[in-house]
C-alpha cells in the first residue's frame, strides 16, 4: 500500500507540480508525430461538414486540478490550437475524465461515449492505472483491443495516448511493457499512437522541463499540458492532411 501511494503522489506531481523556471519552447521532433496512418474519419467531418468533433477518454493524467483545471488541461488547450490552426472549422473537443479508472473500466463506457458525441476521432488516454495496479498485461491487451474495435466500428478514427513520463515513479514503476502493448494494439488497427511517454522523456532530457523537480505551483504542469494539446493538434492536422487549412493561418 506504502509502494502505492508513493506512486499516485508522484504521478500527481507530474498533473500539478511545477518546475522552478518554466522553459520557453517545448517543441517536439516530426518523428514523435508522423504516421503510415491517417485519420480519414476526421478529415472527412471537416472537408464535408466544417466541423471536428474529438472525444477525450483518459484518467486524472488528463486534467488539472483546481477550479481552473479544465481550462488549462491538454483537451481544452487541444480544441484551442485546432480552433486557431484550422480557420473556419468549429472544433469540439469533449474531456472523459474518469480518475485511477483501468482500461477495461474506461471500455465500459465506450458505447455509450460514441452515442452520445457522435465523434470522428477518440483520443483514448491508457495505461497509467493498470500499470499502477500492475494489471495482467494480456488482460490489458484484450481491453484495448476490443475498447479499440468498438471505437473504430462506430465510424471513429483513434488515437492511443500512452501514459506520463516522470523520473520519480521510473526507477518504481516500469511502464515500458504497457507502452509497448499500446504500440502494439495501434499497429494491429491502423491507428496513430500519440507517445507521450517518449515526447515527455525527450522534454526532460533536453532540459526543456525539468520533470524531477516539483513544487505546489502548477505552472509547470498547465505548461505541460499547453504542450501536449499542441503537439496532439499538429499531429492530429499532419495526418488527417488538414495542413493546407492550417497555412492559411502563417500567410
Amino acid at each position: 500500500m506504502t509502494l502505492l501511494v508513493t506512486i499516485l503522489a508522484a504521478v500527481a506531481l507530474i498533473d500539478g507540480a511545477v518546475a522552478a523556471t518554466p522553459q520557453p519552447s517545448c517543441d517536439v521532433p516530426q518523428s514523435f508525430l508522423s504516421s503510415d496512418y491517417e485519420l480519414t474519419h476526421a478529415a472527412s467531418e471537416v472537408k464535408t461538414r466544417q466541423h471536428l468533433t474529438i472525444s477525450v477518454i483518459g484518467t486524472g493524467s488528463s486534467s488539472l486540478p483546481g477550479p481552473d483545471g479544465v481550462r488549462f488541461a491538454y483537451p481544452a488547450q487541444l480544441e484551442q490550437a485546432l480552433q486557431k490552426d484550422l480557420p473556419g472549422i468549429t472544433v469540439k473537443v469533449t474531456a472523459h475524465v474518469a480518475p485511477r479508472a483501468t482500461t477495461a473500466e474506461m471500455a465500459k463506457g465506450l458505447e455509450q461515449i460514441l452515442a452520445d458525441d457522435k465523434p470522428s476521432l477518440v483520443i483514448w488516454q491508457a495505461g497509467t492505472a493498470d500499470a499502477i495496479s500492475s494489471v495482467d498485461q494480456e488482460e490489458f491487451h484484450s481491453s484495448l483491443d476490443e475498447g479499440v474495435s468498438t471505437i473504430q466500428n462506430a465510424g471513429a478514427d483513434v488515437i492511443l495516448m500512452n501514459m506520463q513520463y516522470s523520473p520519480r515513479t521510473e526507477a518504481m514503476m516500469d511502464v515500458t511493457n504497457y507502452a509497448d502493448v499500446m504500440r502494439f494494439v495501434a499497429q494491429q488497427h491502423s491507428a496513430l499512437l500519440f507517445d507521450r511517454l517518449g515526447i515527455m522523456r525527450n522534454w526532460n532530457d533536453s532540459g526543456a522541463f525539468d520533470l524531477y523537480t516539483a513544487t505546489k505551483n502548477y505552472d509547470m504542469a498547465r505548461r505541460v499540458h499547453e504542450c501536449i494539446g499542441r503537439a496532439l493538434a499538429a499531429q492530429i492536422i499532419g495526418t488527417s492532411h488538414l495542413d493546407a487549412m492550417k497555412m492559411q493561418t502563417t500567410r
